[in-house]
């Protein structure tokens, strides 16, 4: 029970002072008429956003949507990022050439790209998907093969003592050696998922109802208690899915740790 309220009470606490700082702030200096339209009280938009029976409809409904858009987003991500860095890590003339790409998928504007996406693939889920794709790829990319390239190199002298092969050595000792790393790229863009898919359904407003233009609807009418409540779950599905990531993690590499 101790342990449990050490892990609990500061988050907690910091919450506790994040929601006094929020009715310092809508009650001291907002007026009434700015505090409707920008920043209403926690309790209205717990009231307006969860309690009430259409509105939690709608922003649970468009929370499942974004779920499994930037679900089939990441997971083209995670097969991507493995493939290429699983190449790149068997050829220096592999990485040479295709890494430099990897790093100019991230420097990209998405916000710049994203019509041009949609005007060329429509503004439908396949161009959402594709958003997820280009803003989550590139952590999986980099980790994984930073993990791969990591293992230990007296392990790899002891295979080639006994004359393992090159899918040997990968499945059975650089694969095992990136875990840790490659856990952490996927918990990278999990989040970065998330987000991917909220600006897509933001910009692109048409087709499947997700948060993103659910956000976009709330802002064009100013009902910021429900626009507070569909950023809120938004923190809540990225905060989700990376635990999720974590606690694979930490499955999958936990005896290790411990064996340290």
């Amino acid at each position: 029970m101790k342990r449990r309220l050490g892990i609990l009470a500061p988050p907690l606490a910091v919450f506790a002072a994040f929601i006094c700082a929020w009715y310092f702030y809508s009650g001291v200096i907002l007026d009434e008429t700015r505090r409707k339209i920008t920043l209403p009280y926690f309790h209205q938009v717990i009231d307006q956003s969860f309690l009430d029976a259409e509105n939690r409809a709608d922003l649970l409904g468009a929370l499942w949507t974004s779920a499994w858009i930037a679900g089939i987003g990441l997971t083209i991500s995670i097969l991507l990022g493995l493939t290429f860095a699983v190449l790149m890590s068997q050829a220096k003339w592999i990485e040479r050439s295709f890494y430099p790409y990897a790093v100019l998928i991230q420097t990209l504007p998405i916000l710049a790209l994203v019509p041009m996406i949609g005007l060329q693939f429509g503004f439908g889920i396949k161009a959402r998907v594709i958003v997820v794709v280009i803003v989550s790829l590139f952590p999986i990319i980099t980790n994984t093969l930073f993990g791969l390239k990591s293992a230990d190199q007296g392990h790899h002298d002891l295979f080639t003592l006994h004359g393992a092969g090159r899918l040997t050595r990968l499945f059975k000792l650089q694969f095992p050696s990136a875990l840790p790393a490659m856990f952490t790229g996927f918990q990278i863009s999990a989040g970065l998922a998330v987000i991917g898919e909220i600006v897509g359904g933001l910009f692109f407003g048409r087709g499947a109802v997700d948060l993103g233009n659910r956000i976009q609807l709330y802002v064009a009418r100013l009902r910021a208690a429900e626009l507070m409540g569909a950023i809120a779950l938004s923190a809540a599905l990225g905060v989700a899915v990376f635990w999720f990531f974590g606690y694979l993690r930490h499955r999958f590499t936990a005896s290790w740790a411990e064996a340290e």
